[in-house]
């Protein structure tokens, strides 16, 4: 316990910084207190304020997000249709963005194939994957950065592809994508022409053969490949996610495949089939703070109204994790400790990271963030990764 009549012998070690006055919160309660980090770790939390160190005026304090499944990488390296930005600087930009939204740990989205020939996801997955590796190795980046590899299961070459980096010390997730017309994301062939035609650029009088080409792909691969990369994760405890699940039977196809996660169902009926089974489910943040998914699947805020969401991403906004947590207390009875889980412990646990963060916990990493809630947008006003402040 700290003595707060004690506080310059406290505080002769410089490895050591006190957060008072904060709104922490615990797992279990939202707790006006101090808490304590020492060498980079959680050493204590008490109820009370105490005479020195930063003083929170009443703001919170909460673990520092964990994303699972941002695409935001892609996003920096071509901000605009047909720019290449440098790799080197692109992925420094997007570390920035993330410590700058307030995720301490990110598992950084790498899609391997796609379903457009001129796609980026067909060659840059490697090169991606060698940036972040040197990055993280040689302590370039803020956050703490992880693999996810999205696997587009009607690309002919994608088993052989993961194959090449399925014992990569950094790779923490693998999820099973088809974006085939006329199901999961894309159950609206609408949609999905809409989408392509306006994303891609492919013209009106072309788009009715890029469909079919999509339809006899996935008959060509889709199974074949599901079921190689399945075995492939299967002996190596790699945490596996469907994508994108529709129906009983999606949910039924994942289990039966291993997955532990059921990212961004797009049915009522699939999110119910995944947590009966025991799946978590992950849903976008973007989905929340704009009310609604942009393909016309379910939304996220009826999918909590139904206690039926586990996980939240960024997706594509990284800024948009914060909002959504704030949003959840707006719109349901959660206190604000509860909707953090989503955002910090469950993602931990999801891929085996919760032993040492995504909770304010004695002796877990000291990732934190402080926040300011006005009642509009809340702002982040610190963020600390393994005690160091970032941001």
């Amino acid at each position: 316990m700290i003595d707060p009549h004690n506080f310059p012998a406290y505080f002769s070690n410089m490895s050591e910084q006190i957060y008072t006055n904060y709104r922490l919160q615990l797992p279990e309660q939202d707790l006006v207190g101090t808490l304590v980090v020492r060498d980079g770790m959680i050493a204590e939390i008490q109820p009370g304020t105490v005479a020195q160190g930063q003083n929170g005026q009443g703001d919170y304090l909460l673990p520092g997000l964990i994303e699972l499944h941002t695409d935001n990488l892609e996003q920096c390296i071509s901000p605009r249709p047909k720019v290449r930005w440098p790799l080197d600087a692109a992925i420094m930009y997007h570390d920035r963005e993330l410590i700058s939204a307030g995720v301490t740990t990110v598992c950084d989205a790498i899609a391997v194939g796609d379903i457009t020939p001129t796609s980026m996801r067909l060659t840059q997955f490697a090169p991606m994957i060698e940036a972040i590796t040197h990055g993280q190795n040689n302590q370039r980046f803020a956050a703490d950065h992880r693999l996810h590899l999205r696997c587009e299961l009607v690309y002919e070459h994608v088993c052989e592809v993961v194959a090449q980096f399925v014992d990569h010390p950094l790779l923490a997730l693998v999820s099973l994508m088809d974006h085939t017309p006329g199901q999961r994301q894309f159950a609206q062939v609408e949609k999905y022409r809409e989408y392509y035609m306006g994303k891609h650029g492919i013209s009106r009088d072309k788009i009715d053969q890029f469909i079919q080409d999509r339809l006899d792909a996935q008959q060509q691969h889709g199974q074949r490949n599901r079921q190689g990369l399945v075995n492939l994760m299967r002996p190596r405890g790699i945490a596996l996610a469907s994508h994108d699940d529709a129906t009983i039977a999606h949910v039924q196809a994942a289990v039966e495949d291993g997955a532990a996660i059921a990212e961004f169902p797009t049915t009522l009926d699939a999110a119910k089939a995944s947590h009966q089974h025991g799946l978590r489910v992950l849903m976008g943040a973007p989905n929340l703070v704009l009310g609604g998914s942009h393909s016309g699947n379910v939304s996220a805020l009826d999918l909590l109204e139904h206690d039926l969401v586990d996980i939240f991403s960024s997706d594509y906004v990284p800024q948009s994790l914060l909002q959504a947590m704030f949003l959840i207390v707006r719109y349901t009875e959660k206190p604000l400790h509860e909707a953090a889980k989503m955002f910090t412990l469950n993602p931990a646990q999801a891929i085996g990271l919760a032993g040492d963060r995504g909770s304010l916990t004695i002796g877990k990493r000291a990732d934190l963030i402080t926040v300011h809630d006005d009642g509009m947008v809340p702002r982040l006003t610190a963020v600390i990764r393994a005690g160091q402040r970032l941001a």
